[in-house]
């Protein structure tokens, strides 16, 4: 195939001495080249056929090369929005006041290391009662990052002077009795793909690394707004994959020799290494999922269209959703509640209300589980049996249930195609070979891959999605939240298509004491009944409070214990 003639059909662009560059398309539209790209799509026009398309090629080339003049930043969404709602669904309406059990009697520690794995109301009552002061708490969190976040690679910024200034705010408030809630005073950590005012957003890549996009992203105002302290701005691998970013490849604090895989990599890390109580991950197609499950922390994955991305690094405007990351599904309840909602700036997210509370009785859920994928042979399975038999002795009747037969994994075009949008300038100008990665499955190849894919052809990608959502719908009539394999299933790649949430919760370890997760989905919008679930399920379980030693020098672990 004449490669050169391809490249000019589809935008002018050709790769010369190792780098992409972008020329007006001056080359005349033949039958040849039409033929050659015909190639590509599966498609037999005949010669006369293609000669009567070649002016109407030309006219398409032309309108290339106008819109490529007007500046599309990636903040700039397109005019299609994805709608998760099948046909005939409605969500809850009547909203109930938010509520989580408090515990009673905490007390300061004598060891205050013990503090970097208290839970957000374990903390949250040490500072209402005033044991702990917030400048206190910050101080000692920032310590660690800075201890123990060099050896994990797993932060890109320190926010020292933000943080600190909101943590004396948040005293004086306290103080003068106008206590927020459980968040106020508590420090957190964002993903490096949500903007800040004032401190840099490098989104990982080294493009990027010294990018300030001077505002708030709605996440990180709203917490905020809670009384909560930032303090870091954590890694996340390059334009949101995997866990090497500009700056090195963040590490699982259970054994630093292994990645924390990504892309919420430092997120994931500095919350299971005690550097955080919590922290804010996205995920596309597992980037909550995964690095939890390396790092051994609690993570929720909203529903699309839960939580506002404004502020936030686009990859693909019809995936990305926004989530914490932290010790427990009660922790991701409680900053999930501040950060949900519509904020009139991402016209995606729907006003639906969340209403946990400890009115919800787990056992009376009814819940299912994906029968055939448990019983595949694949790695963690025992720990996940053992999962499913803790639910059955504490009678939770498991009804079998299957995904929809769809070529789901084919679907996955959708982040390749809506990242080569998102990142098209990138592509174009070349500074694609700054990225540290440049294998073949790496963004750069991936992004000029799908400058291949017909708008044909992935406009029919997303009519199979429909189809996808609405059976989807139809398998879930009958249960409240059902129970997958964190991996060995098509579930983490049909529900990131579906917009489905998910609680992924450690479930036991691995023999090289690696952590493992079982993953809880739940209906559109019902994180609720889905947090409440994992929630029952960790009040059975402790894996949820083993942590790492960080004895870095030799990298051991330590063991966990069943109860």
């Amino acid at each position: 195939m004449n490669k050169y003639k391809l490249y000019v059909l589809v935008g002018a662009t050709c790769f010369v001495s190792g780098a992409f560059v972008t020329k007006l398309a001056d080359d005349k539209i033949t039958i040849a080249v039409l033929q050659d790209a015909q190639k590509l799509m599966g498609l037999h026009f005949t010669d006369a056929q293609l000669d009567s398309a070649t002016s109407e090629v030309e006219d398409f080339r032309k309108s290339y090369e106008a819109i490529r003049k007007v500046p599309l930043p990636n903040n700039v969404a397109p005019a299609l929005v994805f709608n998760p709602i099948p046909v005939g669904y409605t969500f809850e309406q009547q909203r109930q006041a938010f509520e989580v059990a408090t515990p009673d009697n905490v007390k300061l520690p004598k060891n205050r290391d013990e503090l970097a794995f208290y839970t957000i109301p374990q903390l949250a009552q040490l500072i209402r009662t005033r044991q702990l002061s917030s400048v206190e708490l910050t101080t000692f969190y920032l310590n660690r990052l800075k201890k123990y976040g060099p050896k994990l690679e797993c932060v890109i910024t320190l926010t020292d002077e933000l943080a600190l200034q909101q943590a004396r705010q948040a005293d004086q408030e306290i103080k003068a009795g106008k206590y927020k809630g459980l968040l106020h005073g508590i420090p957190f950590g964002v993903k490096d793909l949500l903007s800040t005012r004032k401190y840099k957003t490098t989104w990982g890549a080294m493009p990027y690394k010294d990018q300030v996009l001077n505002e708030d992203a709605t996440v990180v105002k709203r917490l905020q707004d809670a009384g909560a302290v930032l303090v870091a701005k954590t890694t996340l691998g390059a334009l949101a994959m995997g866990d090497v970013w500009f700056g090195g490849k963040t590490r699982s604090p259970w054994d630093i020799t292994k990645g924390s895989s990504g892309s919420s990599a430092g997120s994931a890390s500095a919350v299971a290494a005690g550097l955080l109580p919590f922290a804010i991950g996205t995920e596309t197609l597992g980037s909550i999922v995964s690095p939890s499950t390396a790092c051994g922390t609690t993570g929720l994955r909203p529903t699309f269209g839960r939580v506002s991305r404004h502020g936030a690094m686009a990859l693909s405007w019809s995936m990305d959703k926004i989530g914490p990351i932290a010790r427990s599904a009660e922790d991701c309840a409680i900053v999930f509640n501040a950060i949900y909602g519509p904020d009139g700036q991402d016209p995606s997210v729907y006003d639906a209300p969340f209403n946990y509370n400890t009115s919800i009785n787990p056992r009376k859920l009814r819940v299912g589980y994906l029968k055939q994928d448990f019983e595949k042979k694949y790695g963690f399975q025992e720990n996940d049996w053992a999962a499913l038999k803790v639910l059955r002795d504490a009678g939770i009747e498991l009804v079998p249930l299957e995904l929809p037969d769809l070529p789901a994994g084919e679907l996955a075009l959708t982040i390749s195609v809506e990242g080569a949008a998102a990142f098209d300038e990138l592509t174009r100008s070349g500074r694609d070979s700054l990225l540290v990665q440049q294998h073949k499955n790496a963004w750069p190849n991936l992004f000029r891959s799908a400058r291949f894919v017909p708008a044909v052809e992935y406009l029919q990608a997303q009519r199979v999605r429909t189809l996808l959502v609405q059976q989807m719908q139809e398998k879930l009539k009958d249960v409240d939240v059902y129970i997958s394999p964190s991996f060995a299933s098509q579930n983490l790649v049909v529900t990131n298509l579906t917009g489905h949430p998910c609680v992924v919760v450690p479930n036991g370890f691995q023999k090289n004491g690696m952590p493992t997760t079982i993953t809880f989905m739940g209906k559109l919008f019902g994180e609720a009944q889905l947090l409440a679930f994992a929630n029952f399920y960790q009040g059975l379980t402790n894996f949820d409070e083993q942590h790492p030693t960080l004895a870095f020098a030799n990298t051991k672990t330590k063991k966990q214990k069943a109860k």
